[in-house]
């Protein structure tokens, strides 16, 4: 264990003072509470000249100052100022997590977690910063293709949705599915289960608000094509469906949990799951984020804003740090019940989730449109691609509960056949005959032939109409 004593920090500071690089990386973890009782005012100090005159005081300055034997550093080799960098940001960390640790004590004797945690994660996470960013001109062609794995790396089942957002969802991302009571946003979340552990991903459902056995029954259906009103009727037939698609799927948990729980409460659970399946979760869909508190703000469930706000970065920082899908889904307010297009306005909470969240769909349905078995999804932001303002109308099975792709011919050939009827009624299906008289039949004339067209006599079907025609024939040759 390393021994950070009075003579060693004394060796950081003389170090610092004679290489101001050194101290310039070192400053974003430089911390004058970290060192000895001793050596803490001179650590302040330095800083805190550096802060207003940008440039780090003389040695001579500091022993004045503080009656303190600093010793001159400089003329070292450029190997030793790397050796400090490390040692110093190794000494930073532990120090910051003991001191987080001590003052964490009284918080726990009062069950308060969450405040716990983010201070010993800042503790862990202290470190230089090694990443300098992007060359733009060194490799246009790697940062291009970089960007394109990257880039909607799993699909969501619907290729239309897919197409719009130039692949699918990202790994770390925050999607959020938005939509009134009712309106489907479970369906949503619970069809996008489906379509991720079939497809061999490892998947988690969290419940705010159904039970676990109401949402098993629906992926019930979704799964098998069973519609729901005969699952029970065929336990046997679903039985065997359902284990004959686990073996090529990944794993699909589903949990209830209380409403008001935190992202702390989720990740808990995400931890205790993995651990006993021994298997790294891909997906979780949370249904949904307005049931959600925060976990370490105390914020006033009547504060929608400030609450939502800090939700939806917890669970978008949640995703980020373990690198899987997320998806949820959010309330729209009253404003929206009587509108056919939504906006960010119509988000129950206002601004603060649309702010937050990478890709948010407003999902749009009525009477008419379910009873024919439609949906439509609404792009109200998208983060990666252009596809904002666009609109999605999707198939929706009432027995099973499945939504999917529209067939690509569905509408093309839905017009077609009402234009193809209307035609039909008005397409000439007389034939001009040698001696100038009309028959029934569906060619058109073609008056390229030359041939001159006498008086024209329809053949019609109906006594009356052919009755009423004759006399008019006969009037005219009168």
């Amino acid at each position: 264990m390393a021994d950070y004593t009075f003579d060693v920090q004394k060796l950081y500071l003389e170090m610092m003072l004679a290489d101001a690089e050194s101290f310039a990386r070192a400053q974003n973890i430089f911390d004058s509470n970290n060192f000895d009782r001793k050596l803490m005012p001179v650590a302040k100090f330095i800083k805190e000249y550096a802060e207003q005159y940008k440039v780090l005081p003389e040695v001579d300055q500091v022993n004045a100052k503080f009656d303190i034997k600093l010793k001159t550093a400089k003329d070292l080799d450029p190997s030793h100022f790397a050796w400090l960098l490390d040692e110093f940001e190794t000494f930073s960390r532990h120090k910051a997590l003991e001191r987080a640790i001590l003052e964490s004590a009284d918080l726990l004797e009062h069950g308060d977690y969450a405040p716990v945690e983010d201070k010993i994660k800042a503790a862990v996470n202290i470190g230089l910063t090694r990443d300098i960013g992007t060359d733009y001109f060194e490799d246009p062609r790697g940062r291009l293709e970089r960007l394109k794995n990257s880039n909607g790396q799993i699909s969501t089942g619907w290729p239309s949705i897919d197409k719009k957002l130039f692949g699918g969802f990202n790994r770390g991302e925050l999607n959020i599915f938005a939509g009134g009571s009712g309106a489907g946003k479970s369906l949503f979340l619970q069809n996008l289960a489906v379509n991720w552990a079939t497809a061999g991903l490892n998947c988690c459902y969290i419940s705010f608000e159904l039970s676990e056995m109401l949402v098993a029954m629906r992926l019930d259906a979704m799964i098998t094509n069973i519609p729901t009103r005969k699952i029970f009727p065929e336990i046997a037939n679903v039985e065997m469906k359902i284990k004959l698609l686990a073996k090529k799927s990944g794993n699909l948990q589903i949990k209830y949990l209380p409403s008001g729980s935190t992202v702390l409460d989720i990740k808990t659970y995400l931890k205790e799951l993995e651990i006993k399946s021994k298997k790294k979760i891909d997906c979780i869909l949370i249904d949904y984020l307005d049931l959600m508190m925060p976990k370490s703000k105390k914020v006033s469930p009547a504060d929608l804003f400030i609450k939502d706000k800090y939700v939806s970065e917890e669970l978008r920082n949640l995703a980020v740090e373990s690198q899987m899908l997320m998806a949820t889904a959010s309330q729209l307010n009253r404003a929206s019940v009587e509108e056919i297009e939504f906006d960010h306005s119509h988000i129950a909470g206002g601004l603060s989730k649309v702010q937050t969240a990478d890709n948010v769909f407003g999902i749009f349905t009525s009477r008419a449109m379910k009873e024919r078995g439609r949906y439509q999804l609404q792009f109200m932001k998208t983060r990666s691609s252009s596809g904002v303002g666009q609109k999605v109308d999707l198939e929706f099975d009432l027995d099973t509960l499945r939504i999917r792709d529209l067939p690509e011919d569905t509408e093309q050939h839905q017009f077609k056949k009402q234009t193809s009827t209307v035609y039909d009624s008005l397409k000439q299906k007389s034939k001009i005959s040698g001696d100038g008289t009309a028959t029934d039949a569906r060619t058109e004339l073609d008056p390229t032939k030359g041939e001159e067209v006498g008086k024209i006599r329809a053949t019609v079907e109906g006594s009356k109409l052919r009755q009423l025609l004759n006399d008019l024939h006969s009037d005219e040759e009168q």
